[in-house]
């Protein structure tokens, strides 16, 4: 990837302050995942389903989710050089030990990520003064301890990470420029003598597509299987912007295919400009349907993999200012149509849109530095309701200050509204709306709201 996968980080005010809208059906929940989770919807088409995790979070809603839908785990960082090894000699496991325990726990498989890539490298790494012979075997020695330290728990290795520019030359990097291409050669030659049941990957972003760039890692994977050099598959990340899959995706993973490796989607998301609309996410479902049905297309097209499942542990918002929801899940753990995208492409039941059902609306109407207004409106369309009430989780510490046209209370994290003496018919065809005031820091995402 071309930044670090960090949490997400705070919305601007003016974005968060348009409304966002999530319905709820009466039946009790606004969006459900699959009957199958997708890691059992991936096994039936032969594809391991994969996310980016922090480890840190692999506990409660997070942990039960990264647990339940994916058959293998990425380490967003842990795994990364200027991670495990801080200080010359002193090195640092506790994450990486961590998600590869959990997944272990968890039947799952992980994806190590990343052995040699120009970014996230330590300090004393990148600002020391090396001849090629040292540098040559500091990799080495790096790669020799982490993948001799995981030896036989990790299914893949990201080995080389984004040793390209976008016209296919090589990026200037520390490697290249200190060890020349042969690098990339020696890199998987190692990893292969400290592993050697592990696959072996290249990754990079934007070779999605046939272009110059996925051409020139085309030609270095036919090069390299040409010298007899280990190469076993390529990683596409696909960090994609909405509404732009490239056509020629599923073309792009056969000719890999055929060259005799395996391919992954590595490191998928589809970002959007903020705030997210209904129709947004209709197309953002589309570009992940597409993408899944292009992996499921290609028999070699072995896993795929989302940058983090949740938008509150996306790298998106803090790196492109203005733009995020690109994950499948929202940030309160609701699985989005982005989700259901990627359930049908796999063989998964479609999710017709729910007919005869009363829906909640939450939307933000104004902020301010340290407060907001905020408005929910109830409809119905081929249903009736003589009460109502309304229940939602805040995901980022927002309280309650005061409410009206319904009696409102908030435990925790979670509030409960319940109709007004005067307001709680909404018959068929109509709607009542109710509104309040609330205090907030630092981030203020939608909740999504349940009918009760």
């Amino acid at each position: 990837m071309r930044s670090s996968s960090s949490p997400a980080r705070t919305r601007l005010a003016a974005l968060v302050a348009g409304a966002a809208t999530v319905g709820a059906l009466l039946s009790g929940a606004a969006a459900h995942a699959a009957d199958s989770p997708l890691r059992d919807l991936g096994a039936a088409k032969g594809k391991i389903v994969g996310t980016a995790v922090t480890g840190s979070k692999l506990t409660g809603t997070y942990g039960d989710v990264a647990a339940a839908q994916f058959s293998s785990l990425t380490p967003g960082n842990a795994m990364k050089w200027g991670s495990v090894e801080p200080s010359q000699g002193v090195f640092d496991w506790t994450e990486a030990d961590q998600i590869v325990a959990f997944a272990q726990a968890h039947g799952q498989q992980v994806r190590g990520h990343t052995l040699v890539w120009h970014n996230q490298n330590p300090n004393w790494l990148t600002g020391g003064s090396w001849t090629p012979d040292r540098l040559s075997t500091l990799l080495r020695n790096h790669i020799d301890t982490e993948v001799g330290r995981y030896k036989g728990r990790i299914a893949a290795w990201d080995v080389v990470n984004e040793a390209f520019n976008e016209d296919g030359t090589y990026r200037p990097t520390l490697w290249y420029q200190g060890l020349g291409a042969d690098y990339i050669a020696n890199a998987l030659t190692w990893a292969r003598a400290a592993d050697p049941a592990a696959k072996l990957y290249i990754n990079d972003y934007n070779v999605e597509g046939v272009n110059a760039k996925s051409t020139a890692l085309y030609d270095l994977v036919r090069s390299l299987k040409a010298r007899g050099v280990p190469i076993d598959g390529v990683g596409l990340q696909a960090h994609l912007v909405l509404g732009q899959v490239p056509s020629t995706l599923q073309q792009n993973i056969q000719r890999f295919a055929d060259l005799g490796v395996d391919v992954a989607i590595t490191e998928l998301d589809v970002r959007m400009t903020l705030p997210p609309d209904s129709a947004k996410l209709a197309r953002q479902k589309a570009d992940y349907q597409a993408v899944t049905a292009a992996c499921v297309a290609v028999t070699r097209c072995v896993n795929l993999t989302v940058w983090g499942f949740t938008d509150s542990d996306s790298w998106v918002e803090s790196t492109f200012p203005g733009e995020g929801a690109a994950t499948p899940y929202d940030a309160n753990y609701a699985p989005k149509p982005a989700y259901h995208g990627i359930a049908e492409a796999l063989g998964g039941a479609t999710t017709p849109p729910p007919t005869g059902a009363c829906t909640a609306a939450y939307a933000v109407g104004s902020q301010w530095n340290t407060g907001f207004t905020g408005n929910v409106t109830i409809s119905c369309s081929g249903a009736a309701l003589s009460s109502w009430k309304a229940t939602w989780t805040y995901g980022a510490g927002q309280r309650i200050t005061q409410a009206w046209n319904a009696d409102c209370t908030q435990s925790g994290a979670t509030v409960t509204c319940v109709n007004a003496p005067y307001n709680g018919s909404v018959p068929d065809g109509g709607s009542v709306s109710f509104g309040f005031n609330a205090s907030w820091s630092g981030s203020n995402p939608a909740p999504t709201v349940t009918l009760g």
